[in-house]
């Protein structure tokens, strides 16, 4: 029932998007977005790195 959008479909959201936020505002829009993306997967590959467990450390022992 659905497609994938094609070059047309995109050239009309990407319109609206300008017609929204303006040209001015798209930029800064598009960097926000960009940090955010990047925070969320340093997140991630800290998660996975919590995953795989605690790191051993050798105690010794202080007489």
């Amino acid at each position: 029932m659905l497609r994938n959008p094609g070059m047309p479909e995109l050239i009309v959201v990407l319109v609206i998007v300008l017609l929204l936020f303006g040209a001015s505002r798209l930029p800064k829009l598009m960097g926000s977005m960009g940090k955010g993306i990047k925070e969320f997967r340093r997140g991630i590959s800290n998660l996975e790195d919590e995953e795989k467990g605690p790191k051993t450390r050798s105690r010794t022992k202080k007489a």
